[in-house]
């Protein structure tokens, strides 16, 4: 996994201390990397504990291990985008209108990479397996990640899952009620921390239902109650918070799987989105 990926993901469980040298090694992966770390701690106003305990975070053992890490990191951008060039995908007031389609294109194919590259494949096919048995299958999420939801529940409905998407808290709450063993829940939440998202999913794996949690952050209050945590990696950056380029990581998350799901039972979900497409090919122009 990449580095950046992993300090990412490691943010919202870092003390003060530890995030300040975090957000250093994001801001300049090549730079910190040629840093010994009596130099990173002085730069960033802390301790060589305090480096040492990040790199702990991170599941590194020594700060060479960092610094290498944080180098092979810096070289694929290089190779990526050309020597000297780091790319963070922020967008500043004087970014012309080239480099803001260059970086919204940067940001969200890196998050699809690397959404694919740390994605747990065991928790994958776990969750694969509740959907394909599941009496009836729940959605929950707020906002953007509603978005997300409904086009979850329109790929599953299509291939004939009996699937139900609630973006309202309440109706959430009613629904998760009702679920039994032989259901699943699927909990959709970038941060990880939204309240009525995160009860819904606990209230589910109150009733016994199998629950899946597709977040950024591996260790949040919605991961508690999930049976199954699929990891996205993505990087919101300016203007775009908790909408753009989560939302493009957690859709990839999705696309696998409903295509695991419909791969199960070939033959049947090939006719059912064959005989989809016909009810609905009418109402084209030109048909």
């Amino acid at each position: 996994m990449d580095i950046r990926v992993r300090l990412r993901a490691a943010l919202p469980t870092l003390r003060p201390a530890e995030r300040r040298v975090a957000d250093a090694l994001l801001a300049d992966s090549a730079g910190t990397a040629e840093m010994s770390i009596s130099v990173l701690a002085r730069q960033c106003q802390t301790s060589e504990t305090t480096v040492m305990r990040l790199c702990r975070s991170v599941g590194l053992s020594r700060f060479p291990e960092l610094r290498l890490a944080l180098a092979r990191s810096a070289g694929r951008e290089e190779a990526r985008h050309g020597l000297g060039t780091q790319l963070s995908g922020d967008i500043s007031a004087t970014d012309s209108l080239d480099d803001i389609v260059r970086k919204i294109a940067y940001s969200d194919a890196r998050a699809v990479e690397d959404t694919a590259a740390t994605l747990d494949l065991e928790s994958l096919r776990r969750a694969t397996d509740a959907l394909a048995a599941a009496g009836r299958i729940d959605i929950y999420g707020i906002g953007a990640s509603a978005f997300v939801g409904q086009d979850l529940h329109q790929k599953l409905h299509r291939i004939g899952r009996i699937a139900f998407v609630w973006p309202d808290p309440h109706a959430a709450l009613t629904s998760a009620a009702l679920l039994g063993r032989r259901d699943v829940a699927i909990a959709i939440s970038h941060s990880g921390t939204t309240i009525d998202t995160a009860d819904a999913l606990r209230t589910a794996h109150e009733r016994g239902a199998t629950t899946v949690a597709i977040t950024n952050f591996g260790t949040s209050p919605l991961t508690e109650h999930a049976d199954l945590v699929l990891t996205t990696a993505a990087r919101e950056t300016t203007f775009r918070s908790g909408a753009t380029a989560s939302r493009i990581a957690q859709l990839a998350v999705v696309d696998c799987l409903f295509v695991a799901v419909a791969q199960r039972s070939h033959a049947r979900s090939m006719q059912a989105l064959e005989n989809t497409y016909a009810a609905v090919r009418t109402r084209r122009y030109g048909h």
